[in-house]
């Protein structure tokens, strides 16, 4: 059997990138395409960062020259992702953070401040310099979650200018507005107000070297989300979720979000929490793993697993209803800081897994750079 150049061609025609117009050929994707016999070798070149896009390119060009060429093809992809000499630089960057991850849910009450607070402390028990930006403006959450609810920034000179030196617990910097505000005191601002006292505590904060910068969005698609992709280049996402279907929706269009062409920021992976309910009695023991007869899915069963999986997106692990989370959250020492117990290891896991996409993603993708929102429709995609 022999493989056409001029048939495997045409076949790609009738693929596009997604996002993009144009089929892959016309757009230039397919850079060349070599035949051997049965073999062929396509060379794929991408302009877009997104890990979910590459992917899906390469399984959609399979899948045309198997069905439409020869089911007996044997493809090789050489794929790599270019972008221009001198790209614009837009927003600021802030020396010394290595990695700034954004942690979204698309709802409210899914636990993703829980799942920051929980991720720092154990990227901190791994040896990383951690800090978090509590970006939740009208819910912060971490002073209570870290302890710190009295405290107070202090002012340092760095470099003859004033800068708010963050509060530190447990070895993870933090900063939020819940540390300007009385506990009991409503956030009543505009959108231009909170993403003002944002940017304060981003660029006017000694944050010294960190390894990862954790930023606790806040729930939705809005203001605060905008100001945060205008202002700093984010190295990616993670999208946490409950598996019911109304959560699994919001949290479909925060990837969307994240992922559209006017944003353009990975998306590393999504995270299930109150995935289970296991009984206290067997809850910090093997039993859990043992008998899954003991697993009651109450929210229902691996629904963020299936989303990660229809959106092509990296499935991070999942987080058990157990009662000493939300008990260590209210007392101010995250549940992960639990030495020898099963949420320690479910923490470390998912930690583990949000660091090696961070590594695949700084491996395979150029850096990330702020988004410069052009047009007065705020997020809307423009051609140029």
């Amino acid at each position: 059997m022999k493989l056409e150049r001029k048939e495997i061609l045409k076949a790609l025609e009738t693929i596009t990138i997604a996002g993009e117009g144009k089929n892959m050929v016309e757009s230039g994707a397919i850079a060349n395409v070599v035949t051997f016999g049965d073999e062929v070798v396509v060379d794929l070149v991408l302009h877009t960062p997104a890990m979910h896009i590459k992917k899906r390119a390469e399984d959609d060009i399979r899948k045309t020259i198997l069905e439409l060429v020869s089911p007996e093809a044997k493809i090789k992809i050489n794929s790599k992702v270019e972008v221009p000499d001198k790209p614009e630089i837009k927003g600021k960057q802030i020396p010394g953070i290595k990695n700034i991850i954004g942690v979204a849910s698309g709802k409210g009450g899914v636990g993703k401040s829980t799942v920051t607070a929980n991720l720092a402390v154990s990227l901190a028990k791994m040896g990383f310099s951690v800090g978090i930006l509590d970006a939740d403006i009208y819910g912060p959450s971490m002073p209570i979650m870290f302890d710190v609810e009295s405290e107070k920034p202090i002012s340092v000179m760095v470099d003859g200018k004033s800068k708010m030196k963050p509060v530190e617990s447990y070895e993870v910097k933090i900063l939020s507005i819940g540390f300007f505000t009385a506990p009991s005191q409503a956030v009543i601002w505009r959108g231009p107000m909170a993403s003002k006292a944002l940017n304060q505590m981003i660029f006017d904060a000694d944050w010294g070297e960190l390894d990862f910068m954790l930023v606790d969005l806040p729930p939705g698609t809005g203001d605060i989300h905008l100001s945060i992709v205008q202002s700093l280049p984010i190295t990616g996402v993670v999208i946490v979720s409950t598996p019911q279907a109304v959560a699994l929706a919001d949290a479909k269009k925060g990837v969307s979000m994240f992922l559209s062409e006017a944003i353009n920021v990975p998306v590393l992976g999504i995270i299930e929490n109150m995935a289970y309910f296991t009984p206290e009695d067997s809850s910090e023991s093997e039993q859990a793993k043992q008998f899954p007869e003991n697993k009651y899915y109450i929210f229902g069963k691996e629904g963020a697993r299936n989303l990660a999986e229809d959106l092509d997106v990296p499935f991070l692990g999942e987080v058990p209803i157990v009662q000493s989370i939300r008990e260590a959250g209210d007392y101010g020492r995250p549940a992960a800081m639990q030495t020898g117990s099963v949420i320690e290891t479910v923490f470390e896991e998912i930690t583990k897994n949000v660091v090696q996409e961070t590594v695949n993603r700084n491996k395979n993708l150029p850096a990330t750079e702020a988004v410069k929102i052009t047009t007065m429709a705020g997020c809307s995609a423009v051609k140029k």
